[in-house]
């Protein structure tokens, strides 16, 4: 298999302290109580331990070699001693497993957090941030990599802590029972953190590479899963096997690499502890038989604590590589975290008003008038809300020195239908992504009701537009809860007003348990048309000014296709709307038809007048240039 170069300082690829305070912050800050009855517990769980090995210099040497001597030996004091000793190991027990209970409560409190934020985060990301990272790699984030914070909280944390609680405490205890030996065995640790230091580095360099490679797997998958049919249907099979073949083979080489290293620790750290083990009790045995002044009992006790000083020591390097791959899958979450969450600077307002005493009066009713509240002087001036839309010299790129639109200036008075026509690239998405500001533009001005849309806030703009797109997206729910998804406040019997309204009533009745069928698998089990329109649906519940139609009928069936037509012209009645079309017999009747080019707007009028130019509307008509 092939595999990289190292590079030169891997262990800094594996160990962000900067990422370990901010991921211990969740655990410590939040759950300050909890943490602080886990540290008492584990500091006397690892004493505890300490006291039981240390115990056994006194029970040798006061209780049981006096036996041996013993013509007549009394065996209560030693009965009485070792029920103090499995008390101090029982009560280590008992905190042992009271930390452990609390570590599994507090792990899962803290994913919770983090998955609460991370959602939290994800809605206020741009659009632009899901247009640019497939949903696959979004999604190992929300498992793959909180998987590995769970186990690096339920079980690393406490172990770690303990550890080194206990190591602290057994070198305490080695140097009171024999200095002389624990020279030894300090250089034996010093050796094993060499170790631990060299294989931990490595695997932490791979251990990063691994969570990033899992990312783009789980991406390519979901990718592909979705356009299944796609792949088929151009015989790509091969194509794709190919390419998830590389992907797999990159996750496989990097965790690979990071098991392999991650797999000798162990085994590498109990023979050296077993090493040490027998150059103590070799060392010890000379010292308790020479002059050494060495009892049975210390000899006993030392080696007992060596081999608490090394377990720990193990479990310790063991842990390591579950803390390195944990940090990996918390910068990768901390990315997403850290990621510029979508600005709002607006301060016009969308409210809801009435008429009174021949002036507009903000109401909390519900009305069926709204207006623009727009700051002014210390006070408010209502705009009614009409759907005026303007663009004036509009410059666009979605990539610094990649200009997408060039100058583009349009108007559409409430009521009118503007259409876009033009080669796919020309820019005419774009136009509608702008409109809502999913994205802001470069230069010019975008006016609503005459009102700067930079200055309008985007959850109010966007509820003054209604959008239906070529891909539809229904939710887990009834047939009636995903038309209210349009407006959440919208009763039955105007969720149903909006289904008649984009004739999708008819086949709605028809369905098992009518509005109160439940789709899953994002409406498995209706048509493309069904779908489209359910989707027109929720946009007419919506009852916005403005509405885009973003190529909404070109997915779908002839036949079918005149029954989603009428929904739309329905729906399009009394507002200003906006349609970008493949067939252009569907926008004759419109107002004004944009033909754009290359992010120009190369010709405008309306199907008479740009038929009677005979330039390039004429030429896509008549067929001499065609769509793409």
């Amino acid at each position: 298999m092939k595999t990289e170069r190292m590079p030169h300082k891997p262990r800094r690829a594996g160990f962000n302290p900067r990422t370990a305070r901010r991921l211990l912050g969740y655990v410590f800050r939040p759950y300050k109580v909890q943490m602080a009855v886990v540290l008492v517990c584990i500091l006397v769980s690892a004493l505890a331990g300490v006291a039981g090995s240390m115990f056994l210099q006194p029970l040798i040497d006061n209780f049981i070699t006096p036996l041996t001597r013993s013509e007549t030996p009394d065996f209560g004091p030693l009965a009485q001693a070792l029920c103090i000793m499995a008390g101090i190991y029982l009560l280590g027990v008992v905190c042992t497993w009271l930390y452990n209970r609390a570590m599994v409560t507090i792990g899962q409190g803290v994913l919770r957090d983090i998955r609460d934020e991370m959602f939290a985060k994800m809605q206020a990301l741009p659009v632009g941030y899901f247009d640019t990272h497939a949903f696959g790699d979004v999604m190992s984030r929300y498992t793959n990599d909180t998987d590995t914070l769970r186990q690096m909280i339920n079980q690393s944390l406490p172990t770690l802590i303990s550890s080194s609680v206990t190591v602290v405490g057994v070198l305490c205890a080695l140097i009171y029972t024999s200095p002389l030996l624990t020279v030894l065995v300090l250089a034996m640790v010093a050796l094993m953190f060499l170790v631990t230091r060299f294989i931990g580095g490595r695997s932490g360099y791979f251990f990063t590479r691994q969570q990033k490679d899992l990312g783009l797997v789980n991406g390519y998958i979901e990718e592909m899963m979705d356009g299944q049919k796609v792949v088929k249907v151009f015989c790509h099979e091969e194509k794709a096997m190919e390419q998830f073949d590389r992907l797999n083979d990159e996750l496989c080489a990097s965790a690979a690499g990071a098991n392999a290293f991650a797999n000798m620790m162990m085994p590498i750290m109990a023979n050296l502890g077993n090493l040490m083990y027998v150059l103590a009790a070799l060392a010890g045995g000379a010292l308790a038989l020479g002059a050494g002044g060495l009892t049975l009992g210390a000899l006993a006790s030392f080696l007992q604590l060596t081999r608490s000083f090394s377990m720990p020591i193990s479990q310790i390097a063991q842990q390591t590589n579950s803390v390195v791959m944990a940090l990996a899958g918390a910068e990768r979450i901390f990315a997403m975290m850290d990621e510029q969450p979508e600005t709002d600077g607006g301060e016009v307002t969308l409210v809801s008003v009435e008429q009174k005493d021949g002036r507009l009066v903000e109401t909390s009713a519900h009305s069926l008038h709204w207006a623009w509240k727009v700051p002014e002087g210390g006070s408010f001036r209502y705009v009614p809300l009409e759907g005026d839309v303007r663009m004036e010299s509009v410059d666009f790129s979605y990539q610094p020195g990649k200009q997408i639109l060039h100058g583009i200036n349009l108007y559409a008075h409430p009521g009118d239908k503007v259409a876009f026509v033009g080669h796919t690239g020309a820019g005419k998405t774009t136009i509608t992504n702008l409109l809502n500001r999913f994205y802001d533009i470069d230069a010019g001005r975008i006016t609503y009701d005459g009102i700067d849309i930079a200055r309008i806030k985007k959850p109010d703009l966007r509820r003054a537009l209604g959008m239906v797109l070529q891909d539809t997206h229904l939710f887990t729910g009834t047939v009636l809860e995903n038309i209210r998804y349009g407006r959440l406040d919208a009763t039955d019997e105007e969720c149903v007003a909006a289904a008649k309204l984009a004739n999708a009533d008819r086949f709605i009745r028809r369905l098992p348990q009518g509005y109160q069928t439940v789709l899953t698998g994002d409406g498995a089990g209706l048509s493309q048309g069904q779908r489209q329109l359910l989707n027109i649906a929720r946009a007419a519940v919506a009852d916005p000014p403005v509405m885009v139609l973003d190529e909404a009928t070109s997915s779908i069936d002839t036949r079918t296709e005149s029954l989603v037509q009428q929904g739309m012209d329905a729906l399009m009645t009394g507002r200003t709307v906006f349609v970008i079309a493949h067939r252009l017999s569907t926008i004759q009747n419109s107002d004004v038809i944009m033909v754009m080019d290359a992010g120009r707007i190369v010709e405008r009028g309306n199907h008479e007048a740009l038929m009677e130019k005979k330039g390039r509307y004429y030429q896509l008509y008549t067929g001499v240039f065609e769509l793409e």
